[in-house]
């Protein structure tokens, strides 16, 4: 067992493939987007005698993010992927549900809220929109509107939609690492347009972090345990295998008790790159 560990932070839409946490975690930190870059970090520590656990950086609503991050350790030639540990999501949905309703709590009581994110497949925006709802349900603003950098409807279309529901303010809300940027809007009234972010303020980013990363190593230490298996299964339950009408697609009944609900490395690629269900225990 390699006595040295680094961390990698293996990035997808949600972290903008790594340059949404620039200047955010520890210098020792490798942020990398997933794929070969990932396999090109996690190498070079090896090469070093060194172990790596990587941190899938999803909110919740990337589980490819995940199990593509297991796939590429997986691949690590020459068996040295004993050394290797995949560390639990940085966050679920149940905490992003949380996030938000903590930056919810920073914005004016007669605000509309834009819960703002990049766009990804149609179920993970789909998640979002269940999110808000839940924001809306346990906040005190009357009304919270979705909105997709990237993606329909975008943030300019999300203020004008805010804006033909009676909004006289709207703020949004970041649903990614990165603060949206406040969008151009056309129209004869202009509302005032502010943001309620980060989501997770660089402090308790890092502490996340550390939590999983020491997490990962402990459950490697008493069982020998490096996430692998469980994180292929990440995305199993999310996608087109929940689209069947009744009676069609699966032959097996399948019940589903789920709730969707820098070392610095920064060459940044786009792979596809889709968060994750398990309970993690902090969020802040």
């Amino acid at each position: 067992m390699p006595e040295r560990f680094g961390v990698i932070a293996v990035c997808g839409r949600e972290a903008a493939y790594g340059r949404a946490l620039d200047g955010l975690v520890d210098p020792g930190v490798s942020v990398v987007p997933s794929g070969r870059e990932l396999l090109r970090s996690v190498s070079a520590h090896l090469r070093r005698g060194e172990g790596a656990v990587v941190v899938p950086m999803t909110l919740g609503r990337d589980p490819e993010l995940v199990a593509d991050a297991a796939r590429t350790l997986r691949a690590v030639p020459g068996g040295e992927g004993a050394a290797t540990v995949l560390a639990e999501p940085f966050g679920t949905a149940q905490h992003l549900v949380g996030w938000l309703r903590a930056a919810a709590g920073r914005a004016p009581e007669a605000s509309a809220l834009l819960v703002t994110a990049p766009s990804g497949d149609p179920f993970a925006d789909a998640e979002l929109y269940r999110i808000a709802a839940l924001v809306r349900r346990y906040g005190r603003h009357d009304l919270v509107e979705v909105a997709f950098t990237g993606g329909d409807p975008d943030p300019a279309e999300g203020v004008r939609r805010c804006r033909l529901l009676g909004a006289e303010r709207v703020t949004l809300l970041p649903a990614g690492f990165a603060p949206p940027e406040v969008p151009e809007v056309s129209g004869a009234v202009r509302l005032p347009v502010d943001v309620a972010g980060p989501l997770v303020p660089a402090s308790a980013l890092r502490r996340v972090l550390t939590e999983r990363v020491s997490d990962a190593r402990r459950r490697w230490r008493e069982r020998g345990d490096d996430g692998i298996a469980t994180g292929l299964t990440a995305a199993e339950n999310h996608g087109h295998s929940h689209t069947h009408p009744p009676g069609e697609g699966h032959d097996q009944g399948h019940g589903h008790d789920h709730d969707h609900g820098p070392g610095h490395t920064h060459t940044h690629q786009h792979p596809s790159a889709d968060g994750a269900g398990q309970v993690i225990r902090s969020i802040a």
